[in-house]
């Protein structure tokens, strides 16, 4: 029998992470579905949330309490799960830069695989001490970058075959025909371009408005789709002024017929439908050292299109394919390269087959074997020396 737990932030909080670990989930189910299998959610849970809106059989990790990072190491030390998951972003846990994850993992007796969705090249205090301290509790590491192996192996010396490589899932495209999306969601006869998720200023989409004009001159019924609420912790601080900040811009280059914005949370099935439909997708990120992006691997996943800036995780998914990679900011470039996908039909045929080639290795049924396959081996490795250590006590 196998038994294991996932801690993350888990659905249905509106969080890029608790959609990766419920999909993780699913896909590691589906990869055991001939074996003795079970597993646990443990759901890390804010103080302003209803937490009654989380399934019952749930276990609850309170964010920042500090003393339920240990109760729920021990709970699971005393259960019969024998390896835990533990998705890790700085922001997620309580206490500075999520220091509290370190009770829990110091605390906790069975072996600890912890995916770091964020890695830094150059990692710096104070998150430089929480991910060693996590990492030497770890028996293993899993990255969704290639790179991050690297960086991990440099900055903190951790030898390679403790890390694992394994791709970000992805759903696939909506298996609903393209043409069908296309004209339920009213894009008949225009060209789309589409960025999706929580909104905020990491997004960068400001520099795509910036270069819009330039396109809808070669390109006039081009039609930019902005689609997702903006992140709920902006909203707490910020309200919504990036919103209204790209609004004024949409205003002040007269691009009310070639922009919308869907301000709405988006569904498994929205987002799957809306990339399927797209003409083009692109991610202008500012930030360079990003090391993950759902949005991307989604689009990537899907076979469609994509246009990005060159930050970590789209220098390592689009590795062979560096024409697709533009520099945040560069407007012209960002305009020529947007009217060159969108005219030349036989060019964007090209690289939509290189990128569902890419896609297939990410799609969640593979993904998820992957992780079973890892799972399997480790608490296979811990009964084997469990075995061992009471074969030499009883002699």
């Amino acid at each position: 029998m196998f038994e294991i737990a996932y801690v993350s932030t888990y659905v249905p909080k509106k969080c890029g992470l608790a959609t990766y670990t419920h999909h993780l989930r699913q896909s590691v189910q589906q990869a055991a579905q001939n074996a003795d299998f079970r597993d646990q959610v443990v759901a890390v849970v804010g103080a302003d949330e209803d937490r009654n809106m989380y399934n019952r059989s749930y276990w609850l990790l309170r964010r920042d309490v500090l003393w339920d990072y240990e109760r729920l190491a021990k709970r699971i030390n005393n259960s019969s799960i024998q390896l835990v998951s533990l998705q890790h972003e700085f922001g997620i846990f309580g206490g500075e830069a999520g220091e509290h994850v370190l009770e829990f993992a110091r605390a906790l007796q069975k072996p600890l695989v912890t995916t770091f969705h964020t890695v830094f090249e150059k990692p710096m205090s104070p998150y430089r001490e929480i991910q060693q301290a996590l990492i030497r509790q770890s028996a293993h590491i899993t990255v969704m970058n290639r790179r991050a192996v690297g960086y991990l192996r440099d900055a903190y010396g951790v030898p390679i075959e403790k890390i694992s490589y394994i791709p970000h899932g992805t759903p696939g495209p909506s298996a609903k025909p393209r043409t069908l999306l296309r004209q339920e969601l009213g894009w008949h006869g225009r060209k789309v371009i589409l960025t999706f998720g929580l909104l905020g200023p990491s997004k960068g989409i400001e520099s795509i408005l910036a270069a819009l004009p330039r396109v809808v001159e070669e390109v006039p019924n081009v039609l930019y789709v902005i689609a997702g609420q903006t992140h709920p912790e902006i909203v707490k601080q910020h309200g919504e002024a990036y919103r209204d900040k790209l609004r004024k811009m949409i205003d002040d280059h007269q691009l009310q017929n070639h922009v919308i914005m869907l301000d709405r949370y988006m569904t498994e099935t929205d987002i799957t439908e809306l990339i399927t439909a797209c003409d083009l997708y692109v991610t202008p990120y500012p930030g360079m050292e990003q090391i993950t992006s759902g949005t991307l691997a989604y689009a990537v996943g899907a076979g469609r299109p994509v246009l990005s800036t060159p930050y970590a995780y789209a220098r390592d998914l689009l590795k062979d394919l560096p024409a697709l990679l533009i520099p945040y900011g560069d407007t012209d470039r960002w305009s020529s390269e947007m009217i060159r996908m969108l005219t030349q039909d036989a060019v964007r045929s090209a690289y939509e087959q290189q990128i569902q080639k890419i896609g297939r290795s990410m799609q969640w049924a593979r993904v998820g074997i992957s992780h079973w396959n890892l799972f399997c081996s480790l608490i296979d490795a811990r009964r084997a020396v469990e075995g061992s250590e009471m074969f030499l006590a009883t002699r």
